[in-house]
């Protein structure tokens, strides 16, 4: 009877980062960022069909990086977490913050205990209202959850993107200067991106009940102009 190899507990969590790390940075970036009128998600993601930005429920987005079916799985377990609470006590309670936390425990689980982690930062954004303020929660592979106050970069080349989208940040920023700002990030200074290249969607007020909008590659080309 042959012997298993033993494995150092702290070697076996850094492969498992290191793995989880180099799956996650052969993505493209994403970034979320508070604007004047509410909260700006912006993806380099040229598939229409394949979405990294989704709605989660009334006020409240997903965004992921990685792998994408792996992500989409989580996106999925979120709408059904929100539309069950939703349901069962009342549309306001229905918040981010616990999401996230949920989204953080199962990660965290997986990472610990499963042989393979998931490749995946994810990021779950809420509309303020007059009671909370605009929400921006970034989930990392292993179930870190860092509340964001002001802009949020998942994937990719993400201290490079930071860097100039910290450089840019304003408070008062319009949608334009937000458009501007956060696709100039992720383009760099080599490229140059369009509307057809960008995946770009809002959480701002408007007529109805839902606050979820996502931009078209004819508004993103004339916001770009």
């Amino acid at each position: 009877m042959t012997m298993p190899y033993y494995v150092a507990p702290e070697q076996m969590m850094k492969d498992r980062a290191e793995y989880a790390q180099k799956g996650i940075a052969r993505g493209r970036s994403l970034i979320a960022a508070i604007y004047a009128e509410g909260i700006i998600i912006v993806a380099e993601n040229p598939s229409r069909s394949l979405h990294k930005i989704s709605e989660i429920y009334d006020r409240i987005a997903f965004a992921g990086v990685g792998k994408y079916n792996e992500f989409d799985q989580l996106r999925v377990s979120g709408v059904r977490h929100a539309d069950t609470k939703g349901f069962a006590y009342s549309r306001e309670d229905v918040d981010a913050r616990s999401l996230a936390n949920l989204y953080a425990q199962y990660l965290g689980q997986v990472f610990t205990h499963e042989m393979k982690p998931l490749e995946v930062e994810i990021l779950v954004a809420e509309l303020g209202t007059d009671r909370r303020p605009n929400q921006l929660y970034h989930i990392a592979y292993e179930g870190t959850i860092t509340d964001e106050d002001r802009y949020a970069v998942l994937g990719g080349e993400t201290e490079a993107i930071a860097e100039k989208v910290e450089s840019a940040w304003r408070a008062d920023w319009s949608l334009a200067d937000a458009v501007h700002a956060t696709v100039g990030a992720l383009a760099g200074p080599d490229r140059t991106l369009g509307g057809a290249d960008l995946e770009v969607a809002l959480l701002a007020e408007g007529s109805g009940r839902r606050t979820f909008r996502r931009l078209t590659s004819a508004e993103l080309d004339a916001l770009l102009a």
